[in-house]
């Protein structure tokens, strides 16, 4: 039995419901009153904080009192131990880590290493803009763990550990570059990052691939006419490894437009790199979840050659690990 496991089976026994006794918190409860009323304020508080430490101080009772649950008992974090996804993936809790809400803060953790799928969990309180840790494994940059966003929900991250290895350590840290800036107006200076720091509940978390491929939702159609352009081409395909793709197009004004759509648990995590005639692009697309209400319209442009034939070669690629989680993907181009 591994070190998880018999951590896992103390906690169930530890939590493990007390004797039946339907009418045991009642019970505890009256005397509790009475007892405030026989010995006043100050004492009835000693009381409360006795009944909290589930030490009792009532005559007669064979066993403490259940401890009440307050604020202060509540967990350091939200993140749960066990949860399962949408997928029906099976998610176990490892590690746990907190971030100070305030600048430059570090801190790391010795993740056990299984051999199954690592993810990086966190929620933090804070507002658009505030500032998401860098993640580093082994002290070189998780080149492939996207940023967390910060907000009450719980966000993944897939986190890359090498092969073959038995335990890593994870470092967060929210310090700023000093080179990062940003202008706040159209050619004007740029100034310094003033990032908003918040607090940070982090945990890593396994999971475990499912026996069979989980079918992802049939995509919805790309619209004939998208930012005034019209639908030229598009190519699609399913899988969790890396797929390749071509259009060929023509566009009379010269202009190019590139969306994408994709369906699965996974699919915040497809990335798409575009070639035009052989030329890099030089960026990187995400994927657009659409389920409903107006297309989540995020199309980059390109300049290409007014009526003649261009062809577009490209890419996609999943972040992290991916076993029997596929994604279903499609890419259009629309000309004008």
């Amino acid at each position: 039995m591994s070190a998880h496991d018999l951590r896992d089976v103390l906690r169930e026994r530890a939590e493990a419901p007390a004797p039946p006794n339907p009418h045991r918190h009642d019970q505890i409860r009256s005397r509790i009153r009475r007892t405030r009323l026989r010995r006043g304020g100050v004492a009835g508080a000693a009381v409360a904080a006795a009944v909290v430490a589930g030490v009792s101080l009532i005559p007669g009772a064979a066993e403490p009192p259940a401890r009440e649950i307050t604020a202060a008992a509540e967990p350091a974090t939200e993140l749960p131990e066990r949860f399962t996804a949408d997928d029906g993936t099976e998610y176990r809790r490892l590690v746990t880590a907190e971030l100070a809400a305030k600048g430059g803060q570090k801190t790391s953790v010795t993740v056990p290493v299984s051999g199954k799928p690592l993810d990086v969990a966190g929620v933090c309180a804070g507002t658009f803009g505030s500032r998401p840790p860098s993640i580093s494994v082994n002290g070189k940059p998780s080149a492939r763990a996207t940023s967390l966003r910060c907000g009450k929900d719980m966000q993944l991250s897939p986190l890359v550990v090498p092969e073959g290895a038995t335990e890593v350590t994870v470092t967060f840290d929210t310090k700023v570059s000093a080179y990062s800036c940003v202008s706040e107006r159209k050619g004007g200076p740029c100034e310094p990052i003033k990032p908003r720091w918040v607090a940070w509940d982090l945990a890593v978390y396994e999971w475990t691939p499912p026996a069979e491929p989980v079918e992802p939702d049939a995509l919805k159609a790309f619209p004939a006419r998208l930012g005034g352009m019209e639908l030229a081409a598009k190519a699609a395909g399913l899988g969790d490894e890396d797929r390749s793709f071509e259009l060929v197009v023509e566009s009379p004004g010269g202009k190019l437009g590139l969306e994408q759509l994709c369906t699965g648990e996974l699919a915040p995590r497809m990335r798409f790199t575009y070639r035009i005639d052989g030329k890099d692009t030089g960026s990187t697309a995400s994927c657009g979840i659409w389920k409903n209400g107006p297309f989540p319209l995020a199309m980059s442009e390109h300049a290409v050659p007014k009526g003649e034939r261009v062809t577009i070669t490209g890419k996609a690629a999943l972040w992290g690990a991916a076993t029997n989680r596929p994604v279903r993907w499609s890419v259009a181009a629309y000309v004008k």
